[in-house]
């Protein structure tokens, strides 16, 4: 005598679809013989399989409501059983193809991938943003088919094979009776259509290989390393599918006067020892003179630095809001450090100038004062504990 396939299950008589499934899985974890080797387990498993089998399929469920045998003359649990493969994959996995049922085609249209290209920017464009028109290389669609990928006037048929599922059954036999797997389908490649006349521009692939131009604009403040991103101008899919996006990712070239640091400009200018000394006015670049601002603008091409008497090498002059424009607003800084240059070559007046000099301020013989060095913090520590009381 049989046993009573929704007792096996462990569930009603009018459990729906999802009870079923689920008690399934449940049990088909506990009883795998994978888990449990034991020939008991092995054969509660095939006769559980076999009563998901028949209550998973709504036909057959219904003639075994009737009192009917479902699984005709193989008898319950017998090699007439089949279920598949997938339906125990699903009770491991969780998959979707729960039930045997088909997954279906896969789709012949795929969105395409991204595409990186660089792009180098003088500092001045990167800080104040630029417009650049672009020749990009990537696969667009085919104008020939409109991206179908089939001969213009011909369209995908039907595959013959699998009738448009886009996979097929392959029944294979053992102990647990004939497990039934889906594969796709080697005709059509698991599209469940084919292809009969391709297109000759693309080869059926429903795009082509183009070069185009485009414009990019370049944000003020960016830096580099910097990724701009163009919205659907990367390369187009396969099948003719959507393109994806387009990065431009930027490169800032060497500046000769001014070197970035974050959203600060640094600056070193070089001044003579006399100028140092007296001090003056020194009248220098803006980074926005790069751009050539036509004239009546009221962009700053110039700005004015004083250098005060007595200036020593080194000094640091900050400019506030001089440096490069952020992303998120605000400008950075502008630092000019000063170089003093002593003079290398002096004639006969110019040195004897110097000693006449020297020997006013009492520097013809200098003893070379040795500033001491700065104490760390551990060494200002240890002298306060060895420090006389």
């Amino acid at each position: 005598m049989n046993p009573d396939l929704y007792e096996l299950l462990g569930v009603a008589r009018d459990a729906d679809g999802d009870t079923i499934k689920k008690a399934y899985r449940k049990l088909a974890r506990q009883l795998h013989p994978d888990v449990n080797p034991d020939p008991e387990s092995q054969e509660r498993f095939k006769q559980v399989s076999a009563a998901y089998e028949v209550l998973s399929d709504p036909q057959k469920r219904a003639a075994y409501d009737r009192g009917g045998d479902p699984f005709g003359q193989g008898g319950f649990g017998g090699q007439g059983a089949g279920f598949s493969f997938t339906d125990i994959m699903d009770a491991f996995f969780g998959g979707a193809a729960g039930g045997g049922q088909s997954r279906g085609p896969r789709p012949r249209t795929r969105r395409g991938q991204d595409a990186l290209i660089r792009l180098e920017v003088d500092l001045a464009e990167a800080a104040f943003g630029v417009a650049r028109e672009l020749k990009v290389d990537t696969a667009v669609h085919c104008s020939a088919c409109g991206g179908e990928g089939s001969a213009p006037g011909t369209h995908p048929v039907t595959c013959e094979t699998c009738h448009g599922a886009g996979e097929v059954a392959h029944v294979q036999r053992s102990f647990l009776g004939e497990i039934r797997t889906l594969r796709p389908c080697p005709t059509c490649r698991g599209f469940g259509s084919v292809i009969k006349d391709p297109c000759r521009e693309c080869a059926g692939e429903g795009r082509v290989r183009s070069r185009r131009t485009l414009t990019v604009k370049i944000p003020a403040g960016v830096d580099t390393g910097t990724r701009v991103q163009l919205g659907e101008q990367g390369e187009v899919g396969p099948g003719g599918g959507p393109p994806g996006d387009l990065y431009v990712e930027i490169q800032v070239a060497p500046h000769p006067t001014f070197t970035r640091h974050g959203n600060d400009l640094h600056c070193t200018v070089a001044v003579p020892m006399t100028a140092a000394a007296l001090g003056t006015t020194l009248e220098l670049p803006t980074l926005e003179a790069d751009l050539e601002p036509a004239e009546g603008s009221g962009v700053e091409t110039t700005f004015e630095l004083p250098i005060a008497p007595g200036t020593q090498s080194g000094h640091e002059t900050v400019l506030r809001g001089r440096g490069v424009p952020g992303l998120r607003g605000g400008r950075g800084d502008l630092v000019v450090t000063v170089q003093v240059e002593t003079p290398t070559r002096l004639d006969a007046r110019q040195e004897e100038l110097l000693k006449e000099l020297a020997a006013i301020r009492g520097e013809e013989a200098p003893t070379g004062n040795v500033k001491p060095a700065r104490k760390s913090a551990f060494g200002r520590l240890r002298d306060a504990f060895t420090a006389p009381h």
